[in-house]
């Protein structure tokens, strides 16, 4: 238990929180979606064995994503998709991008076959940065998780309001992914030695790098982009 009493246990499981939030909230959307031709007394079971599923597979993803991340050179390719998966999270969502092509089923089984499947297609993002953030440690994968899980089921309504409203949120999770891409930069295996002995606190360094990135470049393109007009989206997950 003594790793849970360490303030860097903490932190990365913030961080994977955090991340579980701000790219998972689309996931929320697929399961009202998936679930919404199902009757009103099987729903809520559908929503919780699609999680349930979504859950599984998604560790399992991740432990796979930790062992394939100890190869050299593939932490570097995970942290140059990790800064354009932060760039994306701060541009306004383009016109039409809906799920309407997740299909609702009838069937308690079909609903949560559905789910599983449109959550492991929408979530190498999240795979991907939840395994940058876990730094090899799968007891802060399944902690992470299952804190989450609960909070963008049930309160994702509340959080993309949130993030609405208050844009900066967005930018701190832009930031949030390129500080993790940028101390994947400089901890794989092929380019950890130079980092160690050219950059001073070269963790802290990158880090700083990256989330200036992500920020910096991100609103530049962001700047660039019209806004999307229309009605705040409603997430009927009752």
């Amino acid at each position: 238990m003594e790793p849970f009493l360490t303030t860097a246990f903490w932190i990365s499981v913030a961080q994977i929180i955090a991340i579980d939030i701000l790219l998972g909230g689309d996931n929320a959307v697929v399961i009202a979606l998936a679930c919404r031709r199902l009757p009103e007394a099987q729903r809520s079971r559908g929503i919780f064995w699609g999680v349930v599923g979504a859950i599984g597979l998604r560790v399992v993803l991740i432990f796979f994503a930790l062992h394939l991340l100890e190869l050299p050179w593939l932490k570097v390719v995970g942290a140059a998709l990790l800064v354009w998966i932060g760039v994306k999270l701060m541009l306004p969502e383009a016109e039409g991008a809906d799920h309407g092509s997740v299909e609702g089923s009838a069937t308690l089984w079909g609903a949560v076959r559905t789910v599983v499947v449109a959550d492991a297609v929408m979530s190498v993002d999240n795979v991907l940065a939840v395994a940058g953030a876990a730094h090899g440690d799968m007891s802060l994968v399944v902690f992470g998780i299952l804190v989450s899980i609960p909070i963008i089921v049930w309160g994702s309504r509340i959080v993309l309001t949130l993030m609405d409203r208050f844009p900066f949120i967005v930018t701190l999770g832009g930031a949030l992914l390129g500080w993790i891409a940028g101390g994947m930069l400089v901890s794989d295996v092929a380019t950890r030695a130079w980092a160690e002995a050219h950059l001073p606190s070269a963790h802290m360094s990158a880090g700083a790098a990256g989330a200036l990135l992500v920020v910096v470049f991100g609103r530049w393109l962001a700047s660039r982009r019209p806004r999307p007009t229309g009605p705040v989206r409603e997430i009927p997950l009752e």
